[in-house]
């Protein structure tokens, strides 16, 4: 068990992943959080980066704080997906290696699997293939955390792990319909198209892709699971198990915000992988189960975007 007044530094505790572990250790009663800002540290800066942890000193890291984005902004800005994320990590990972810090989780993503894995997706799968080309730069940086948790559990004896969690969402996410992943877009997309009436809405791709969906605070509570009971080189999947369409997810958003018109689709556009359902016999099989259903993740952060609408990321 993790005591309470533990030193836990959130990295990116501002985002959705970050947003949504702080929630979760202050219901939990842990006093000892640290966050920055990236206005107050700028990761990317190894001076600033080595400077504060010197200076903090924490007990734990979770790294939270990466460039993400949907389809579009990986595939028109590859080289700012790898170099930042690579920049963030390494700064992050020495940094915390450099002071002796006794507990990294690394979260990765399920990008990082070859688009042609067997379905549902082991870790075993990893490296046995080709990228998905949409976001390959991105997955390339998540590979090379991996592969430098490892190399630090070997060289200096301490207990860094990696996670590689599902499709996330939830309340913090981004809604900027240019950058956002598939489900919060549609969430704006189909909230729009509501307010102002309109006839359709147009999707990107085919709608056939199926994707495995889970809510950020079930994520929160993976990560806590993880820190308190995982330690191994290898990366472990996080994630619930089942997978939708992206026709039958717009559909349920659509539904969710009371948009009655028509669903069309761009086939002009990309896919994407076109299945990338997780295999959670590890996890699962250590005790951790997700809790929350797709219909009544997407119902809570459709509220929290209500609730949030006149400052939401646009």
């Amino acid at each position: 068990m993790i005591p309470a007044d533990t030193k836990i530094y959130i990295a990116g505790h501002r985002g959705l992943v970050g947003s949504a572990l702080w929630r979760h250790f202050s219901r939990l009663g842990f006093s000892n959080l640290i966050g920055r800002t990236s206005q107050e540290l700028d990761l990317r800066d190894t001076r600033a980066t080595n400077a504060f942890f010197s200076e903090t000193r924490p007990d734990v890291v979770i790294n939270a704080a990466a460039r993400v984005g949907g389809i579009g902004a990986n595939s028109s800005r590859p080289a700012d997906f790898l170099s930042d994320n690579l920049r963030i990590q390494l700064n992050l990972l020495d940094g915390a290696a450099a002071v002796g810090v006794s507990r990294f989780l690394f979260l990765g993503s399920s990008c990082i699997y070859p688009k042609f894995a067997q379905q549902p997706i082991s870790e075993d799968s990893l490296l046995t293939g080709p990228l998905e080309e949409t976001n390959a730069a991105f997955a390339a940086a998540k590979l090379a955390g991996i592969a430098h948790v490892a190399a630090i559990r070997h060289q200096d004896g301490l207990k860094y792990i990696s996670a590689m969690p599902t499709n996330l969402y939830g309340p913090g996410d981004n809604f900027n319909p240019a950058e956002s992943h598939v489900l919060p877009a549609m969430i704006r997309r189909f909230h729009d198209a509501a307010l102002t009436g309109a006839a359709s809405v147009t999707c990107w791709g085919t709608g056939r892709p199926r994707r495995e969906f889970l809510y950020i605070d079930d994520m929160a509570s993976a990560c806590h699971f993880l820190l308190e009971n995982y330690d191994d080189d290898r990366p472990i999947n996080v994630g619930v198990g089942t997978d939708v369409t992206i026709a039958e997810m717009a559909t349920l958003v659509a539904e969710t915000v009371g948009y009655k018109g028509r669903i069309e689709w761009d086939t002009e556009k990309p896919d994407g992988t076109y299945q990338k359902l997780l295999d959670l016999d590890r996890i699962n099989g250590m005790g951790w189960k997700a809790e929350t259903t797709l219909s009544d993740g997407i119902r809570r952060t459709y509220e929290w975007f209500l609730q949030h609408r006149s400052d939401y990321r646009r």
